[in-house]
């Protein structure tokens, strides 16, 4: 595979199934190359680290979006991620993270191990001897958690699944149009959703991150308020979900590792972090250059795009030996898969307590657990995960 092709093939279904060779061919390229467009493309792990912590570079926010798409607020998928912290810069970033952070604490993450380890318990219980693991417990789990820390009621939560993964596609480089209408038919129903539940908190308080953060002194505009809860919902599920199912893949294609986490579970963390490092379930990110920037001898121009391939840097043979082997033993994993900096994922400590929960559960009490057909990707590139996952127990 040539250079042309494997930068290609990244925006092909093909390239997308596994796109670990081509990031092997670009990676040997150059570690930052400009493509035809003119954006730059990130591929090693020391200068994947380093962007995402320089305090120079932006995500693209509201004023970008104004500049090139100017009726982008009437899609409401595009509108609630847009107007998040996700794509905020500072100082808008700053206020708005800080009023998320303080409520979303280490203290209230950690309060929800027993919540995560009673639901997937009883996903587990409630099981088929054969079943699509997405459908069974990959969704339902990372929903049922996040839905709990925002005050969603459970008989409400079922209702979100296909609504979050329709949205999620504004996050993708390439979309169709239908794809982008169904993302609006879905912002504009998670944004009634919130409101409503945004109203109620505000007349009754509970002890939920909605209630939270609704409250007058958490210096949110409503605006602001809505958005950030659709993304809260959005990402703390769609993210942990991916996880789960490319996890379970791996160690089931590793049965020599599954029966070490089978029999001793405080390998959990080790084994999430090399999951992480090794199938990463965010692939790409995106950043521009506010001023001039000087990299590896190179000079960036201000303005300038650049596309960080987190999957490439998280198998850098530069930064882990033998790159491509799953060794949850290694030394020092530092997987980017959550990003960095200013723009680090907030829900990361949640996404990996519920995966370290989840798999010795699974192996523990579903001893036999096996694959039971071929597994489908969704064909995403930013996004990496599974559509369906048939298992068998």
């Amino acid at each position: 595979m040539d250079f042309e092709s494997a930068l290609g093939s990244l925006f092909q279904p093909a390239g997308r199934d596994d796109p670990y060779p081509a990031y092997d061919v670009l990676r040997e390229h150059a570690p930052m190359f400009p493509a035809i467009d003119g954006r730059w493309f990130v591929t090693t792990h020391a200068l994947t680290s380093r962007l995402l912590r320089e305090p120079s570079l932006r995500v693209s926010d509201a004023n970008d979006y104004d500049g090139f798409w100017p009726d982008w607020r009437e899609n409401r998928g595009v509108a609630s991620i847009v107007l998040s912290m996700l794509q905020n810069n500072p100082p808008d970033h700053t206020r708005v993270r800080r009023a998320a952070a303080a409520t979303f604490t280490a203290r209230r993450v950690a309060g929800m191990r027993d919540v995560i380890t009673a639901q997937a318990q009883d996903l587990i219980k409630e099981m088929p001897a054969r079943a699509d693991f997405m459908t069974a417990f990959a969704y339902p789990l990372p929903i049922g958690v996040i839905c709990a820390l925002l005050g969603v009621p459970e008989t409400d939560r079922p209702w979100f699944r296909s609504r979050a993964a329709d949205l999620t596609v504004v996050l993708e480089p390439i979309s169709t149009d239908e794809e982008m209408r169904l993302a609006d038919v879905a912002g504009r129903e998670l944004e009634d959703y919130f409101i409503g539940l945004i109203a109620e908190r505000q007349r009754t308080p509970q002890e939920d991150l909605t209630s939270a953060l609704a409250a007058a002194g958490s210096g949110l505009t409503g605006a602001e308020l809505l958005a950030n809860l659709v993304l809260l919902l959005v990402a703390g599920f769609e993210t942990t979900t991916n996880l789960l199912g490319t996890g379970l893949k791996i160690v089931l294609d590793h049965p020599e590792q599954a029966d070490r986490l089978r029999s001793d579970p405080g390998l959990a963390p080790a084994f999430v972090e090399e999951m992480l490092r090794y199938d990463s379930p965010v692939q790409l990110t995106s950043r521009f250059a506010t001023t001039a920037l000087e990299v590896e001898g190179i000079e960036l121009p201000a303005g300038a795009a650049l596309n960080l391939l987190l999957g490439a840097a998280n198998r850098d043979p530069s930064r882990y030996a033998d790159p491509h082997r799953f060794d949850p033993d290694r030394q020092g994993i530092q997987p980017v898969s959550f990003g960095g900096g200013a723009h680090y994922c907030l829900g990361a400590p949640l996404a990996r307590l519920e995966a370290q929960v989840a798999f010795p559960l699974l192996l523990t009490m579903l001893p036999e657990l096996a694959l039971a057909g071929a597994p489908e990707r969704r064909d995403r590139l930013v996004l990496r995960g599974y559509s369906a996952l048939p298992i068998s127990h």
